[in-house]
């Protein structure tokens, strides 16, 4: 086994000097904590999310046997840290790494502790002083249904294997309040009124349908997972576990809804921060060379980093040091992307769009004058959440108790492979038959899942 070439007392006096640099930037971070680990270490935490105690699934130890497979063959490196929201900030930084990547890694973490604490999506969507508790608890409920000799590992795994594949089909709207039943019947009461009575007058005449009060749900949710919990006849440990899957969907959605940002962001500070070390030549030439790999642009793809930290400098550059934190705080990848990426950075970036047409792939559009704009809506339209099917409860069928669900087509026609296998689940969580209206070949379709989880276009 290889030796360490630094100590920890090297780290923390590292770490001391990076801090006061944080600190005189203006980042306003969370206390932070760094645990070294060995590269077997850093694919566990990577296939658990992170958290030191994670419930059990067949998923997380076939993504460790892939990661590790990939790792040992060179066909896939790991990541130099993993950092968690939490409070305090914890990150696991990996043994093998240089003296150098190992003071890269701890400023590109304040970077994130940073952006984690400050951005509105983690503000309001999730409590960083509570997370390691929160996954702790879910882990012994869990842990707790599987030695329970009335339920047992096969009843948890089937209940686990259906929410998982549909547990980021939850409300999007970071921070929103869910309404009681008796609440939206009062507020579509007073749509009602307000529609057909606008003077206070009683017309008798109007066209607009007294609301159905008895419809469920009462207006379509793209809350899937809460419907299920509120709605199914699943027993009482089968709706704690969709919550308990629902709950740490709601915790990664910020993470997924600011990507793009929160690498770039972490990018933009190591890369500042390194340079206000009087590192020495050597470490110099080294930060510079692991920081070109850090945001190279990747051919046919978008690296996140690159992206991002381009981003943030050339807002930097256009509007002031203020700026870069207002959008650090208010922004998500979308929004980010739709206000900032100009047409100057696309055609800086080398930007295009392109398609798969039979067995070739074709260009179609180029970061001119023309094509730039359709470049960043494509890209704003396909970050974050918006990679993920938009799909609602639409009704529950008075006839036949079938649950009917309507798929908000964009133009991106759903993965139908996909889409089978994830209305298998979603049977299984709902007991019953499940319908989704989409649009393939520019007709609308019904795909529907009978009971006994045979598919069929209806």
């Amino acid at each position: 086994m290889p030796m360490m070439e630094y100590t920890i007392e090297q780290l923390e006096k590292w770490d001391k000097k990076i801090v006061d640099i944080v600190k005189a930037e203006g980042l306003d971070c969370y206390s932070q904590e760094f645990e070294i680990c060995s590269y077997e270490d850093m694919i566990c935490f990577e296939v658990y999310v992170g958290m030191p105690s994670h419930y059990p699934h067949w998923s997380y130890g076939k993504a460790y046997e892939r990661k590790k497979t990939l790792y040992k063959y060179n066909l896939e490196g790991l990541p130099y840290e993993m950092v968690i929201n939490s409070d305090p900030s914890i990150a696991y930084l990996m043994k093998d790494n240089t003296l150098l990547l190992q003071i890269l890694t701890m400023a590109h973490v304040y970077g994130h502790n940073d952006f984690f604490k400050n951005n509105r999506l983690f503000a309001e969507g999730t409590k960083a002083d509570y997370t390691i508790e929160m996954f702790k608890n879910h882990s012994n409920r869990i842990r707790s249904y599987i030695e329970d000799p009335t339920i047992g590992y096969e009843k948890v795994e089937r209940i686990l294997d259906a929410a998982h594949a549909i547990r980021f089909h939850t409300t999007r709207v970071i921070g929103l309040k869910k309404l009681s039943d008796e609440e939206k019947k009062k507020r579509l009461l007073e749509k009602y009124y307000e529609e057909t009575q606008p003077k206070g007058l009683l017309d008798d005449k109007s066209d607009i349908p007294f609301p159905n009060l008895n419809k469920i749900p009462l207006e379509p949710t793209d809350d899937i997972m809460n419907f299920l919990i509120e709605h199914s006849n699943l027993e009482e440990w089968e709706k704690d576990i969709i919550e308990i899957v629902m709950k740490e969907a709601m915790y990664f959605i910020p993470q997924i809804e600011t990507k793009i940002m929160n690498e770039g962001w972490a990018s933009y500070w190591h890369y500042k921060i390194l340079n206000k070390l009087n590192l020495s030549q050597s470490l110099h030439m080294e930060f510079l060379n692991r920081h070109n790999q850090v945001i190279r642009p990747f051919l046919g793809g978008i690296n996140p980093y690159f992206v991002g930290f381009k981003m943030f400098e050339d807002i930097e550059k256009r509007y002031g040091r203020d700026k870069i934190f207002e959008v650090r705080k208010l922004e998500r990848d979308q929004s980010f992307i739709r206000k900032y990426l100009t047409e100057e950075l696309c055609e800086k970036m080398n930007m295009f769009q392109y398609k798969k047409k039979g067995r070739n792939y074709v260009i179609e559009e180029v970061a001119d004058k023309e094509g730039w704009k359709k470049i960043r809506d494509t890209l704003a339209n396909n970050v974050g959440m918006g990679e993920i099917p938009y799909i609602k409860v639409e009704k529950v069928s008075p006839t036949d108790g079938g649950l009917v669900l309507i798929h908000e087509y964009d133009g991106r026609e759903l993965e139908l492979s996909y889409a089978y296998e994830t209305l298998k689940h979603v049977s299984t969580l709902w007991g019953d038959k499940v319908t989704l209206k989409t649009v393939i070949g520019n007709n609308n379709k019904s795909i529907v899942c009978s009971k006994d989880k045979k598919i069929y276009m209806g």
